[in-house]
């Protein structure tokens, strides 16, 4: 198809430069009708003119294809160029990861990369932008480039089918020739949604965090100014606001642990850990170390293991304060269950699987997508009676992510909640 058109346009151009040339030579065409004419009158045959006006006419082509040839050349050469270089961007386009549109100067969509079909649907040929755009700043900045020649671009947030922010870009491109490829405009969309979404989340992590100890820091200044003041000769009443002032900086003091914990999983979370670890003798200890806690809390831990060794790759520290935040978690807030049930599962060199499962009043469905997020709490009361930070569930995310493995959270109402750690 490209190859027909070329011919066309070698044929055009040859025409369109022939005919000036013809014009040039208007006084030969004149006296060559003349000379027809006069022989005519003459009675003199026309198979006798006719040689003289085939050399005739060989003779004006022959002065004019010096000048016409070259230049039907030339363009039949820029129109080849032209049809190369559309078929070449083609391929290129569709290699690229972010949508392009390539638009024409008649505001129509001339093709569309695989990266855009996927992310807008199929576009057929020749389509109106403005049929398959909606937005009118994507439209306005198109039409304004098209006018002035000039590189634009907008941010953009898609609503449907999910939240998406692109940086839209609009840029002319010369390309030579005739036809939709001769002048485009490149139409593409950044996306920079997962920038926005970091942002947005390490805004509400300084926001959550100032506000957290923010608490135990006026409770702290507060208690130091009674006994400085009222206070300052009542030995109960500063016994009593010590103990506060204790608990108080105790907090202070688990949030900046925590804090500090995931600044450095953030370090090396693309770093996996090289160690072999067995998992029973881990759950045992950690069993064994959150005892206490579970008596205080009349609640029993039950650790059921196979006999064999499971063994993965990881950080046994790392590990530990894992299963402790889970086990923890679970004989907190399903107290009211009495009971706390942890399954490990796997052989060595096999998959392994921890189930840490509590009896208690179970997790709303709206909020499991979210609690292992920073400072997200389902109760905040009930998370600050029971002293947790906020951060616990953040931090086995975040070092499970390091160790390649995946959390899954399972909760009913009335029922219970289940956390399953799967490497």
């Amino acid at each position: 198809m490209i190859h027909e058109d070329i011919v066309l346009d070698g044929s055009k151009a040859f025409w369109r430069m022939l005919v000036p040339r013809l014009k040039a030579e208007r006084w030969l065409l004149g006296l060559t009708a003349l000379l027809a004419a006069l022989a005519t009158v003459a009675g003199i045959h026309f198979l006798v003119v006719l040689p003289f006006w085939i050399v005739l006419a060989a003779a004006l082509l022959n002065r004019s294809a010096p000048s016409v040839l070259p230049k039907a050349a030339k363009a039949a050469k820029v129109a080849a160029v032209a049809g190369a270089a559309s078929d070449a961007l083609i391929p290129a386009l569709n290699a690229l990861d972010m949508p392009v549109l390539v638009v024409a100067v008649d505001e129509t969509v001339v093709f569309q990369n695989i990266a855009a079909e996927k992310a807008f649907g199929t576009i057929p040929p020749n389509s109106y932008l403005a049929a398959r755009v909606r937005s009118p700043g994507i439209l306005d900045m198109v039409r304004e480039t098209i006018a002035t020649g000039k590189i634009n671009q907008i941010e953009h947030t898609e609503r449907l089918p999910s939240d998406a922010v692109y940086v839209v870009r609009v840029a002319p491109a010369e390309i030579g020739g005739d036809g939709p490829w001769r002048r485009i405009f490149l139409l593409t969309y950044r996306d920079i949604s997962q920038a926005r979404r970091i942002d947005r989340m390490r805004s509400d992590f300084v926001a959550n965090a100032s506000h957290e100890l923010r608490t135990p820091l006026a409770s702290l200044r507060g208690f130091i100014e009674t006994m400085q003041g009222p206070a300052r000769n009542d030995a109960k009443a500063q016994e009593k606001f010590f103990g506060i002032m204790h608990e108080q900086a105790t907090r202070m003091s688990r949030l900046v642990d925590d804090l500090l914990s995931l600044s450095r999983l953030e370090l090396k979370s693309h770093i996996a850990p090289d160690d072999t670890i067995d998992l029973r003798p881990l759950l045992g200890h950690v069993r064994d170390s959150l005892a206490p806690l579970a008596g205080d809390l009349d609640v029993t831990i039950t650790l059921t293991m196979p006999e064999t060794p499971v063994v993965v790759q990881g950080d046994r520290d790392e590990l530990i304060e894992v299963f402790e935040n889970l086990i923890e978690n679970a004989c907190k807030y399903g107290q009211e269950g009495k009971r706390v049930d942890v399954e490990l599962s796997g052989d060595d060199g096999g998959q392994a699987e921890v189930v840490v499962r509590d009896y208690g009043p179970g997790i709303p469905a709206e909020h499991v997508p979210r609690i292992t997020e920073r400072f997200y709490r389902v109760n905040v009361e009930a998370s600050r009676s029971k002293k947790g930070t906020g951060l616990g569930l953040a931090i086995v995310k975040h070092i499970l992510t390091r160790h390649r493995a995946r959390l899954l959270i399972h909760s009913e109402l009335g029922k219970g909640t289940v956390f399953t750690v799967r490497f």
